[in-house]
């Protein structure tokens, strides 16, 4: 599934990934792939992924951290929409 995480400031990831794992406003939920249509809101906390192959901005990459093989990317808030195997997070 592709993901796509985009800020006020810019597209910050556009990546192939297996997993994404975000914190809902009712609590911490993970898509797969096939995942059912959902849009979300986001609170603070972090989004987490993982993949074979991420491929993050060089300018970005300091956004974000790996821990045992997962991404992270520390968030304020945001949106989530997930259709047809693309997940586009607007992140704070």
């Amino acid at each position: 599934m592709f993901l796509e995480i985009v800020t006020p400031e810019a597209v910050l990831l556009t990546s192939e990934v297996l997993s994404v794992t975000v914190p809902g406003i009712n609590g911490e939920f993970q898509m797969l792939n096939n995942h059912a249509p959902i849009v979300s809101l986001l609170v603070n906390g972090n989004v987490k992924f993982k993949g074979g192959a991420i491929k993050i901005e060089e300018d970005y990459q300091d956004k974000f951290t790996k821990v045992d093989g997962e991404y992270v990317f520390p968030i304020n808030g945001g949106t989530i929409e997930m259709k047809e195997n693309k997940i586009i997070i607007l992140a704070d």
